[in-house]
């Protein structure tokens, strides 16, 4: 008997009945282009403790169930990159240097053979799971990984790191401009109309004709290019989980990720845990029973920040793809599976922005507003510009990349709060393809006001972050985007911020001038006051059909009535725009943590689509 198929016959025990099945299991693994010990822990559920200590066995080798902390030791690794490669590490044990390692299949093979011809070299090896030596790893390099979460986009792109753009100076400059350009806009029909009516055109006209545009495109095909089922050669998938005090999602969140159609053997689940958060890490650890769940923890250090949390993992990502979703998600199961194959497909495609979905909007009208806004978002808009290849603000989760390009680009910026529309900005600079899919992620709106309050101004607060920066050296700005990018990115962004206020001050406006009495038609209303309440009116009017036909393609028409109070909607975007740039001015990266709640949610399942505004999707 070989000793490939002695080792699986070792690891599996009872499972494996004779020497045949052991070969059809190499086969299998070997089919898949997966480690055998690793097709053993995850597809035939031995699990990788398990299977490293009866390899352990089978070679003669000690084993011990993690790298015990207190031993000293040296790990210097050239690249942080390099950390989900290693295998050994070497530790002063008493009198001797002992090497813990977590060999592979052929590792194991090699280190038997090593072992017939030098017995001795058992005395100073000890067999452990590789679970547990990524977690002395992540331990042992802990301050050079938050160094490389807090420097690398500042290292790879300076002119494009909030740490080093968004001086005190700059912010401040942006603050008093937005302040003045508003101020402008709503004399506009009093004083320099002529004069003022270009950056009304700019602000609130053009926004609204794109809004209009993008309700003539067409949904994209979303066709698959392989039957489902056909996974031996697909790659591994990294999926990012970052938590903070989010221990009551844990459970809901594991059975969300266990129901991928994604080969398990293909996943490299990692939850990404504030090392603070105690609680949210013990329920993470008593879900690692899946061998295809992981825990990083992450130091506490400035800046709490989400993309910092993810920086810090992206080294130890095993996958040639990694997607991020957040605490309350759960994706449609098919949506990893869809992403890869589109990946296969189009080499030239470096991010895919999966579709978010509200399933809570009915609880309230808070909840209905947040569900339209985001139907109008992923299913009108966002697939709009991809279509055209202009920048995208890409959604905070359920976003698929290509890890090297994630990796060349710098990760994620540790200190933008809105990490998601400054990442898209960067791919939009780079001229990086970006496309959307149709499989949704169902998410929790904000149902209680305060919770709103502060999620919306981490998002404003975000967006005028990634205004600054990326307008800190436009020259350069305009050279590597093109024109087209540029004017989407000022335009989008720019309105995005104002276009709130602007709401805001033609009502008090128009209010002011009724409680005195005087009739708004009068005292100096003229032709360029109505054509700039007809400018007002237009963005309205194209907000509720973009927010209608998002509602419409997402099947919520349950929900369209209830936007008719989107104007308090506005009103309170223009609350949290002022507090945005209050906390531009003073806190500029503290980060305001959404509080989430489990949900009773089912999975996700598809149905027979017809036409783009019948709902695709269902829970049930």
């Amino acid at each position: 008997m070989s000793d490939a198929v002695e080792l699986i016959r070792s690891v599996l025990g009872d499972a494996c009945s004779d020497e045949a099945a052991a070969r059809d299991i190499l086969d299998a693994a070997f089919e898949r282009e997966v480690d055998p010990l690793h097709y053993c822990a995850t597809v035939l559920h031995t699990g990788d403790a398990k299977v490293m200590e009866r390899a352990a066995g089978w070679a003669g080798l000690a084993f011990y169930p993690q790298v015990p902390s207190h031993l000293q030791g040296q790990l210097e690794p050239l690249h942080l990159d390099a950390l989900r490669e290693i295998r050994l590490v070497r530790l002063r044990v008493l009198d001797r240097d002992v090497a813990f390692c977590a060999p592979d299949f052929l590792g194991m093979l090699r280190l038997k053979s090593a072992l017939v011809q030098h017995p001795d070299l058992a005395r100073c090896l000890c067999l452990v799971p590789e679970r547990s030596l990524r977690d002395y790893l992540v331990r042992a390099s802990g301050a050079a990984l938050i160094d490389g979460a807090r420097q690398n986009l500042a290292r790879r792109w300076p002119n494009a790191a909030a740490q080093l753009e968004l001086t005190a100076g700059a912010r401040s400059a942006f603050v008093l401009a937005i302040l003045v350009l508003v101020a402008l806009v709503l004399m506009a029909p009093y004083v320099s109309q002529l004069w003022l009516l270009p950056f009304a055109l700019l602000l609130l006209v053009l926004p609204a004709v794109v809004r209009l545009a993008a309700l003539l495109v067409p949904l994209p095909a979303q066709t698959q290019s392989s039957a489902h089922g056909d996974d031996a050669g697909l790659p591994v998938y990294s999926v990012l989980i970052p938590l903070r005090d989010e221990a009551a999602m844990v459970p809901q969140l594991a059975l969300a990720m266990s129901s991928l159609n994604y080969p398990k053997d293909k996943l490299d689940i990692i939850f990404v845990v504030e090392a603070s958060s105690l609680s949210t890490v013990q329920a993470v650890e008593a879900q690692l029973h899946h061998p295809y769940f992981s825990l990083v923890a992450v130091p506490d250090a400035l800046p709490r920040t989400k993309p910092k949390a993810m920086d810090f993992a992206l080294p130890l990502c095993r996958g040639e793809y990694v997607v991020i979703f957040d605490a309350e998600d759960t994706p449609h199961p098919d949506q990893l599976w869809r992403a890869a194959n589109r990946f296969r497909d189009a080499p030239q495609l470096q991010c895919i922005q999966a579709r978010l979905l509200i399933d809570n909007g009915a609880e309230n009208w808070l909840a209905a507003l947040f569900a339209g806004e985001y139907a109008g978002l992923f299913t009108v808009l966002l697939p709009a510009l991809a279509r055209w290849g202009l920048p995208m603000p890409l959604g905070g989760t359920s976003n698929h990349f290509r890890i090297s390009t994630l990796r060349e680009i710098g990760g994620w910026d540790a200190f933008n709060v809105t990490e998601d529309a400054d990442l898209g900005i960067r791919l939009a600079r780079l001229r990086h393809v970006v496309e959307t899919i149709d499989l949704p992620t169902l998410e929790e709106a904000p149902t209680q006001l305060h919770a709103w309050m502060a999620q919306r101004s981490r998002w404003m607060k975000g967006w005028m972050q990634t205004f600054i920066v990326h307008n800190r050296n436009p020259r350069l700005l305009l050279k590597q985007a093109g024109w087209r990018r540029t004017i989407a990115f000022e335009i989008m962004i720019l309105s995005m911020i104002i276009a709130p206020i602007l709401h805001v001050g033609l009502l008090g406006t128009i209010l002011g001038r009724w409680l005195l009495g005087v009739s708004p038609w009068g005292l100096g209303w003229d032709m360029w006051s109505t054509l700039y309440l007809a400018i007002f009116a237009l963005g309205y009017g194209s907000a509720v059909v973009t927010t209608w036909v998002g509602l419409r393609r997402s099947g919520r028409g349950d929900l369209l009535m209830l936007q008719l109070l989107l104007p308090v909607y506005w009103l309170l975007l223009a609350g949290a725009t002022l507090r945005a740039l209050h906390e531009l001015t003073n806190r500029p990266f503290y980060w305001a943590k959404t509080r989430h709640r489990p949900v009773a949610r089912g999975g996700l399942r598809l149905l027979q689509p017809a036409r783009p505004t019948q709902r695709l999707f269902a829970s049930r």
